[in-house]
C-alpha cells in the first residue's frame, strides 16, 4: 500500500521528466538521490557528478546572487517538474463516514432496533388478534383505521433517529471543515525569504520551486531541502528527522546538506532548493505515515467504537466524535520534547501483554533518560480543566439515566403482566403472543427513551460548538489558536510569563542617549561634535556587524516613521548612524556579505555578535557589539574625545557602569556597547578559539537604546491583575532597564513587596549546595517575583516549571507564557499555554505554542482570558438548561409510566425535545459573546465544580416549578381544560389533546427557561445583552415556529391533536411564569441551602492517578478494556505483518527510505496538530517503524 501511494506521486512526476528531460541539466530522481547522502558521502558525490554547488546551480538555471528570474513560465514549467511545496493533506472523512459515525452510537442502535419491531409487529396481523380472550391491557375498541396506523409510531422513531444523526453528522464536518480552513491559514501565514532577479522577496512556502535560493537564518524551520551555497556559522538541529541531539555545523566542503523541518539554531546563509513537497526528505516520510495511517485508521475504528454507550458523551472532553483519535493527537502532535515515547509507552501499557515484547528496544534506547523525562512530562497529559470536569459529570449522568430507564421497563413489564395474568387470571394463548409482544416493545420504547432523554448528548456538542465558534471569534482579536483546548484553559490561567521587547513593548528601537569620546549626551549628538577617525569606525562598525537582512526603509505612507526591516536592535543602531547624518549602504556596497571572513553570530550564550574582516593590508579587524556590561568587561582601551585609544582599566569601567550605564537602564534603556580590534596578518589568529579573539577589545561607543512601551499595554496588565492574574516579566535585559519598564506597564507599583531578580541571583537562591533545584528554594521566591532580568531560556523554562509544580498554592497554578525566539521552545511547551509572536518570533517558537498572537500585542493576551472565561461560562449557561430538561423529563417519562402504563411524553415527543434541548440549545448558548465583565472575577480554579450551588439552586428551582405544573395537568388537566382524559388509553388509540397540552406546556416551559438559562452568577436582568446574540434568538423564534407546526399538523407521528386559540394561551402562559420563577428563585439566597451539592467537581487528588497516566490516555473503562484486549492483540499481529510488508515494498520501490524509519519530522505537529484530527495510526505506524531500528537516545524526534 505505501510504495504505491509512493510510486503514484513519482510515476506521475516521471513522465514529465522524460518528456522535459532535456531542459535542466539534473532530473528530480538524481536530486532525490542526492539528498538522501549525508556529510562526506554527499560531498563526493557532489564533486563526482557536478563538480560543485556552483555547476549544480547552473544545471538548474540559476544564479547564486541573482536568484530565479521569477517569470511566470519559468516558475510554472519547475513546478510541473519538480512538483510543488506542498504535502498533499490526508483525505478528509467524507460525510457519508461521519453518518456512519454519528450511527455507533448504542442509544440510537437500542431506538431502531426497537422501531424496527415495532414497525414490523404492526405489520403483521395475528389470527388472535381480536379474540376477545387476549387483554388490551386497559380496554377501550379500537378503530380498523386506528390499528393501521400503527405502523407510524415506528416510522417517525427512525425518521427522528435519521434527524440526530444528521444533525451530528453536519456538526462534525462543518467542524472539520473548519479546522482545515484553520490549519491552511496556518500555512499560508508561513513565509520565507528568497531571491528572485537580485531582490530579496517574502513569498508563502508553497510557491518555492527548486532552484530558489533561499536565505536562511536563526529561528528559520526549513520549508525544503536544499545545499548550502555561502554563509557564516551556520548550525542547524537535526533532531526531528535523525534524533541526534547534538547541533550539526553546515560548510560547503564538509556537510552541505540542509533538509527540510529541521530548524536553524545559529548563523545564517543561503541555499539552492534542490527538493521539494513530497520529494523532500519530511515529504517521503509523510507519504510514507500518510499511506499507512490510511489502512491501520480502517482497523483503528474497528477496534475503537464498540465501546460501551455511556462512554460516549463527551469520553473525552475532545468533545468530538474523533474522541478517540485526539487523545492519542494531542499527545503526540508536539506537546513535549520526547512526546512520541511516552504516547508509545503508554500505548503499550494499554495494549497490556502483547506489548510487553515491543517496548524493549525503546526502553533500553531511552535509558535512564526515559525516567527523569517522564517527570518533566507529567503534567502535559493532565486533561484540560473543562474536559476533566465533564468527563466526570456525562459519566455520572450516564450511569443514573440507565438506571432510571431500566428501572421504568421492569415497572411497566411487571404491572403488565401482574395485571393482565394474576389479577384478572387471562391464560397466555399462542394466538395472543404478538399482542403481548406488541406491548413488551412498546414497553421497551418507553424505557429507551427515557435513557436517550437522560444522556447528555448535546454535551460533547455543546464543547465543540463553544470552542469552534470562539476560536473563529479570536481570529478577529489577532490570536490564532493551533490547540482548541489552549482556549479554555486560558480562562482559568493565574499567571502570565510575559517576554519585554516586542511584548509590552513597541519592538521599535531607538536610539535616545550616547556615550561617545568621554561624553554622555543626553540625546543624539550633533555629527560635528564626534572626531572624523571615531565617526567612521562607528558607521563601519555598526553597517558591518549586523545581519545584512536587516535595513532600514523609507515609510509607506507619508508621515509615517521609516520601516525597520530585520533585527529590531541593529535597526535602531542603523537608525542612530541615519541621525548621524551618515549612510551605511555604501559601506555595506563596498564590503558586500560574501566577502565577510569571519562572523560569531549572536546567540544567548555570547549575548554578542562579532564580525571579523579582511583589511586592504591583508591585517584583519573585528567588529563586536553586545550587552553592554558583557563586552565593556573583555574591552582594555576605549576612544577618547580625539579618536585615540587610551587605557581603560576594571576601575574606570565600575565608574562607567556607574556614571552611564546604571543612569541609562534607569531610564529603561537597553544599553549596547559597540567595540572592535585589529589582528596582525600573520601569524592568523585561531578563530575557533573564542575566548582569546573576544577580548582585549577597544570600545568606540555606548548607546541607550529606547523601546517605548506599547500604549495599550498599562490598562491591559490592569485588566489582569483585576481578573486575579499575575503578570510577571522575563527578559534578557539588565535589571535595571527591566525594572523601568515594570514600573512604566504597572506590573510593579512603587512601595509594593516584591521581588525584581537577574539569573544568575535567582539561580543561586533555588539552588542547593550540589547546585540542584529545589522545589521549597523556588517556592519562597515565585510568589513575590514580579521582573526577572537578564535570564537565559532555561531560567525561563526553570521558573514555568517551579510555579507549575508548586504545591505552595491550594489550587494549582496555571501558567500562560509568551516567547519569540527559537530559546522559548521548552518554555512555551511547558507552560499550560505558550502564545508565540506572529511578527517577530522564529517558526520554532511558533511550532512549541498553543496560540500565536497575530499582532505580537499583550492585550491580545487579555482577549483570549475573556475568550476563555466565556467558553467556560457557556458550557456552565448549557448545562444548566440541560439538566433541568433531564431532570424533569426523567421523572415525567418515569412517574407517568408507573402511575398511567404509559408515558406522557412518547417517544417521538421526547426525541424531540431532546433534539431542541441538546442540539439546538448548545448552538444557542455556546454562542454568546462575551463581556468586559467577566474580568472581574477571579479565576475558577481546577477543583471549582462546573455547576456552582447557584446553578443547582436553578436547576432544582425550576425542576420544581415545571413537574408541579406537568403532573397538576397530567392528572386534573382534563377537568381544567374539560376534554377527555389521554390516561389510561389503549395500545393505538388516536392522540389525545389532554396529552398534547402536557407535550406542548413542556415545550415551552423549556424554551422560556432557555432564556433564564443565559445568566448562571445569580444575576436579575436575563435579557441583559441578548440582542447581541442573533443565533440565540433565531433559535429560541425558531423552535417555537416548528413546535406550532408539530402540535398543529403533527397529528398521529407526533402524538399530538391540534389545540384551540384558549388552550395555546395557556401554554403560553404557563410557560411564561418561567421567567416569573426564576426572578424567585434569584431572591433566595444560596447561602441558606447548604444542602445543595455541587457537581462535576475535580478534587486535587483526582487530577491525575498514576495509572491513569500510564494506561487511561484514551479514558477506557475496565469493561471496554477486557472487551478490547483480544481486538488489540489481533490489530497488533496484522500492523505488524502490515508494516514488514510495507518496509520491504518501499525497499523494493528503492523510495528513499535510508533515514526515513527513524525520522517523525516535527513538521508533523504543524500540520496535523492544530486540527487534532489525525488518528492514532499516526504513531502506532511511527512507532513501529522505529522500533526495530533501536533509536539513539533522542530519538523521539522532537515534534
Amino acid at each position: 500500500m505505501g510504495d504505491m501511494t509512493n510510486s503514484d506521486f513519482y510515476s506521475k512526476n516521471q513522465r514529465n521528466e522524460s518528456s522535459h528531460g532535456g531542459e535542466f541539466g539534473c532530473t528530480m530522481e538524481e536530486l532525490r538521490s542526492l539528498m538522501e547522502l549525508r556529510g562526506t558521502e554527499a560531498v563526493v558525490k557532489i564533486k563526482e557528478t557536478y563538480g560543485d554547488t556552483e555547476a549544480i546551480c547552473r544545471r538548474l538555471k540559476t544564479s547564486p546572487v541573482e536568484g530565479l528570474p521569477g517569470t511566470a513560465p519559468d516558475l510554472e514549467k519547475r513546478k510541473q517538474i519538480f512538483g510543488q511545496n506542498f504535502i498533499p493533506p490526508k483525505k478528509p472523512k467524507t460525510f457519508l463516514q461521519l453518518v456512519w459515525e454519528a450511527l455507533q452510537d448504542v442509544t440510537l442502535i437500542i431506538l431502531e432496533i426497537a422501531a424496527i419491531i415495532s414497525l414490523g409487529l404492526s405489520f403483521y396481523h395475528p389470527p388472535g388478534e381480536n379474540n376477545e380472550g387476549c387483554a388490551t391491557a386497559q380496554g377501550g375498541a379500537e378503530d380498523e383505521g386506528e390499528a393501521e396506523a400503527g405502523w407510524i409510531e415506528g416510522a417517525a422513531i427512525l425518521l427522528s433517529v435519521i434527524c440526530v444523526v444528521l444533525v451530528t453528522a453536519f456538526n462534525d464536518w462543518s467542524k472539520e471543515k473548519q479546522f482545515r480552513g484553520l490549519q491552511s491559514r496556518i500555512e499560508q501565514e508561513q513565509k520565507f525569504t528568497v531571491v528572485r532577479a537580485g531582490q530579496v522577496v517574502q513569498i508563502p512556502v508553497a510557491e518555492i520551486v527548486v532552484g530558489d535560493i533561499a536565505q536562511v537564518k536563526y529561528g528559520d524551520l526549513l520549508p525544503a531541502d536544499g545545499l548550502f551555497i555561502q554563509g557564516n556559522d551556520l548550525k542547524i538541529d537535526e533532531s526531528s528527522l535523525t534524533g541526534e541531539s547534538d547541533q550539526v555545523r553546515k560548510s560547503v566542503d564538509k556537510d552541505p546538506m540542509l533538509l527540510s523541518g529541521t530548524h536553524v539554531m545559529e548563523g545564517s546563509g543561503r541555499m539552492v532548493v534542490t527538493a521539494v513537497g513530497v520529494n523532500s526528505q519530511t515529504g517521503i516520510i509523510f507519504t510514507l505515515l500518510g499511506a499507512g495511517g490510511e489502512e491501520e485508521e480502517k482497523k483503528d475504528k474497528k477496534g475503537v467504537k464498540k465501546g460501551d454507550g455511556l462512554q460516549l458523551p463527551a469520553a473525552d472532553g475532545a468533545a468530538d466524535s474523533h474522541a478517540v483519535d485526539s487523545a492519542n493527537t494531542s499527545l503526540v502532535n508536539g506537546k513535549m520534547q520526547d512526546g512520541n515515547v511516552d504516547a508509545s509507552q503508554s500505548k503499550a501499557k494499554q495494549q497490556d501483554g502483547a506489548a510487553a515484547m515491543e517496548m524493549q528496544p525503546l526502553k533500553s534506547a531511552e535509558g535512564g533518560d526515559a525516567d527523569d523525562k517522564k517527570k518533566a512530562n507529567m503534567h502535559k497529559k493532565e486533561k484540560s480543566v473543562l474536559q476533566g470536569k465533564l468527563t466526570k459529570l456525562a459519566v455520572q449522568i450516564g450511569k443514573a439515566g440507565l438506571v432510571m430507564s431500566a428501572i421504568t421497563v421492569i415497572i411497566l413489564v411487571l404491572y403488565f403482566t401482574v395485571d393482565t395474568f394474576v389479577v384478572n387470571k387471562k391464560p397466555w394463548l399462542p394466538e395472543c403472543t404478538p399482542v403481548y409482544v406488541q406491548y413488551f416493545v412498546k414497553f421497551f420504547i418507553i424505557g429507551v427513551t427515557v435513557l436517550v432523554v437522560a444522556v447528555p448528548e448535546g454535551l460533547p456538542l455543546a464543547v465543540t460548538i463553544s470552542l469552534a465558534y470562539s476560536v473563529k471569534k479570536m481570529m478577529k482579536d489577532n490570536n490564532l489558536v493551533r490547540h482548541l483546548d489552549a482556549c479554555e484553559t486560558m480562562g482559568n490561567a493565574t499567571a502570565i510569563c510575559s517576554d519585554k521587547t516586542g511584548t509590552l513593548t513597541t519592538n521599535r528601537m531607538t536610539v535616545v542617549q550616547a556615550y561617545v569620546g568621554d561624553v554622555h549626551y543626553k540625546e543624539i549628538p550633533d555629527p560635528s561634535s564626534i572626531n572624523a577617525k571615531t565617526m567612521e569606525l562607528l558607521v563601519n562598525a555598526i553597517a558591518i556587524n549586523s545581519a545584512y537582512t536587516t535595513k532600514i526603509l523609507p515609510p509607506e505612507k507619508e508621515g509615517a516613521l521609516p520601516r525597520q526591516v530585520g533585527n529590531k536592535t541593529e535597526c535602531g543602531l542603523l537608525g542612530f548612524v541615519l541621525d548621524l547624518k551618515q549612510d551605511y549602504e555604501p559601506v555595506r556596497t563596498q564590503m558586500p556579505e560574501e566577502k565577510l571572513y569571519k562572523v560569531y553570530t549572536f546567540n544567548s550564550v555570547r549575548k554578542s555578535m562579532s564580525t571579523v574582516i579582511k583589511l586592504p593590508d591583508e591585517s584583519f579587524r573585528m567588529y563586536s557589539k553586545g550587552a553592554s556590561e558583557i563586552v565593556l568587561k573583555k574591552c582594555c582601551k576605549i576612544l577618547n574625545g580625539a579618536g585615540e585609544p587610551r587605557v581603560f582599566r576594571p576601575r574606570d569601567r565600575d565608574e562607567m557602569v556607574k556614571k552611564v550605564i546604571e543612569p541609562m537602564a534607569c531610564d529603561g534603556l537597553r544599553t549596547i556597547c559597540v567595540a572592535y580590534r585589529d589582528f596582525p596578518s600573520s601569524p592568523e589568529p585561531d578563530w575557533d578559539n573564542e575566548n582569546d579573539i573576544l577580548n582585549d577589545l577597544t570600545c568606540i561607543c555606548v548607546v541607550g537604546i529606547e523601546d517605548p512601551v506599547r500604549p495599550e499595554v498599562p490598562e491591559a496588565i490592569r485588566k489582569c491583575q483585576r481578573a486575579g492574574i499575575t503578570v510577571r516579566m522575563v527578559t534578557g535585559d539588565n535589571i535595571n532597564t527591566a525594572r523601568a519598564i515594570a514600573i512604566k506597564c504597572g506590573i510593579i507599583h512603587p512601595g509594593e513587596d516584591f521581588l525584581c531578580l537577574e539569573g544568575k541571583e535567582f539561580n543561586r537562591r533555588i539552588r542547593n549546595e550540589k547546585g540542584e533545584i529545589e522545589q521549597e528554594r523556588i517556592d519562597k521566591i515565585w510568589p513575590k517575583l514580579r521582573v526577572l532580568a537578564r535570564s537565559s531560556p532555561t531560567d525561563k523554562h526553570t521558573l514555568v516549571k517551579g510555579i507549575i509544580d508548586s504545591t505552595h498554592t491550594e489550587q494549582r497554578q496555571v501558567v500562560a507564557v509568551t516567547g519569540d525566539g527559537t530559546n522559548d521552545g521548552p518554555a512555551l511547551k511547558k507552560a499550560d499555554v505558550g502564545f508565540a509572536m506572529g511578527i517577530a518570533g522564529t517558526d520554532v517558537a511558533k511550532e512549541a505554542s498553543d496560540i500565536i498572537l497575530t499582532d505580537d500585542n499583550f492585550s491580545s493576551i487579555v482577549k483570549a482570558v475573556m475568550w476563555g472565561r466565556n467558553v467556560y461560562d457557556s458550557i456552565s449557561k448549557f448545562l444548566q438548561f440541560q439538566l433541568t430538561v433531564n431532570v424533569v423529563a426523567v421523572i415525567v417519562a418515569f412517574t407517568g409510566a408507573c402511575i398511567t402504563q404509559d408515558s406522557p411524553l412518547k417517544a417521538v415527543q421526547m426525541l424531540w425535545v431532546n433534539l431542541i434541548m441538546d442540539t439546538f440549545a448548545s448552538l444557542a448558548l455556546a454562542t454568546e459573546p462575551p463581556t468586559e465583565t467577566l474580568l472581574l472575577r477571579k479565576p475558577y480554579g481546577r477543583n471549582k465544580p462546573l455547576i456552582s450551588r447557584t446553578m443547582m439552586k436553578n436547576i432544582l428551582g425550576h425542576a420544581v416549578y415545571q413537574l408541579t405544573l406537568i403532573f397538576t395537568l397530567l392528572f386534573v388537566g382534563e377537568k381544567m381544560f374539560q376534554i377527555d382524559s389521554g390516561r389510561n388509553a389503549p395500545l393505538h388509540s388516536p392522540p389525545s389533546e389532554h396529552y398534547t397540552i402536557i407535550f406542548n406546556t413542556f415545550v415551552l416551559m423549556q424554551l422560556f427557561n432557555e432564556v433564564n438559562a443565559r445568566k448562571i452568577h445569580g444575576e436579575r436582568n436575563v435579557f441583559d445583552g441578548i440582542f447581541r446574540n442573533p443565533i440565540f434568538c433565531t433559535i429560541v423564534l425558531g423552535t417555537f415556529a416548528i413546535q406550532i407546526v408539530i402540535v398543529q399538523f403533527g397529528g398521529k407521528p407526533f402524538s399530538c391533536s391540534p389545540l384551540q386559540l384558549d388552550q395555546w394561551m395557556w401554554c403560553i402562559f404557563i410557560g411564561l411564569g418561567e421567567l416569573v420563577w426564576g426572578q424567585v428563585i434569584a431572591t433566595i439566597p444560596t447561602s441558606r441551602l447548604k444542602f445543595l451539592k455541587e457537581a462535576g467537581r475535580l478534587t486535587q487528588k483526582e487530577e491525575i492517578p498514576e495509572e491513569e497516566l500510564n494506561e487511561d490516555v484514551e479514558e477506557i473503562d475496565h469493561a471496554e478494556r477486557e472487551l478490547r484486549r483480544g481486538q488489540i492483540l489481533w490489530f497488533r499481529g496484522l500492523n505488524r505483518i502490515q508494516t514488514q510488508i510495507e518496509v520491504v515494498n518501499t525497499f523494493k520501490s528503492g523510495a528513499s527510505f535510508q533515514g526515513a524509519l527513524r525520522r517523525q519530522s516535527s513538521v508533523t505537529s504543524q500540520s496535523q496538530d492544530v486540527a487534532n484530527l489525525s488518528s492514532p495510526s499516526r504513531v502506532s505506524l511511527s512507532n513501529a517503524l522505529s522500533s526495530p531500528t533501536s533509536l539513539p537516545p533522542a530519538a523521539a524526534g522532537q515534534g
